[in-house]
């Protein structure tokens, strides 16, 4: 048995009284074989990235529970049935809590050692701009600004958990197209940047950022 986590979009015409009346039958079949719901946070209305299914805003719910994979196939079924379930992501929870938050270190982390980020490139900028200390491997990356991108540091705490849902923390890593920073630029350990990249996914399809930036004008 393991602990899972779901994000549901629900059609906003709903209110917090039938959304939770709707996800206990969701949570009965999930539930089914000896399985528990661990937590529930009604997010309420969000404006979505962009439109899901010709609708600009979502009711947003995240629910943790355990339970066994035998359950979860007539468990999704139900869900792709039901007409007022615009979205949902069901993923192996990972210790991310069911608020946006990602949880950060209490102080500043040691340097990344060669063993940890050994595949580490030096970008020419960091050179250009005479940047000497080391960056920590997962606080946020540095921002740009200007035609030529000059880089201004952003210091923060270490990531231990990149929650997915954390949509500032992700928005520290895209540039204003839309694309994630490659790692040459974060300066982030190999691990961090493949967890970016699959938490970014996770927030594009959940409509929490958009697959690409608007272009104002």
């Amino acid at each position: 048995m393991r602990l899972y986590e779901v994000v549901y979009i629900l059609d906003a015409a709903l209110d917090e009284s039938a959304a939770t009346a709707k996800l206990e039958k969701f949570h009965e079949l999930a539930t089914a074989h000896g399985g528990e719901v661990t937590a529930v946070d009604h997010w309420g209305g969000r404006q979505l990235a962009y439109p899901i299914n010709k609708q600009s805003v979502g009711y947003y719910v995240v629910a943790q529970f355990t339970a066994v994979a035998e359950a979860l196939p007539e468990f999704e079924r139900l869900l792709k049935l039901d007409e007022e379930v615009l979205r949902y992501l069901l993923v192996i929870n990972e210790g991310e809590p069911t608020s946006g938050a990602s949880i950060l270190a209490d102080a500043p982390a040691r340097a990344p050692s060669e063993d940890e980020d050994d595949d580490e490139e030096e970008d020419e900028a960091i050179a250009a701009d005479g940047e000497e200390e080391p960056r920590d491997p997962t606080s946020p990356p540095p921002e740009f600004s200007g035609a030529r991108g000059r880089r201004r540091r952003m210091e923060g705490p270490r990531v231990v958990i990149l929650n997915y849902k954390d949509v500032e923390t992700l928005s520290h890593f895209i540039t204003e197209q839309g694309k994630i920073l490659p790692k040459r630029t974060t300066k982030v350990t190999a691990r961090f940047q493949r967890e970016l990249g699959s938490a970014v996914k996770r927030a594009r399809f959940l409509a929490l950022l958009p697959y690409m930036r608007r272009q104002d004008g």
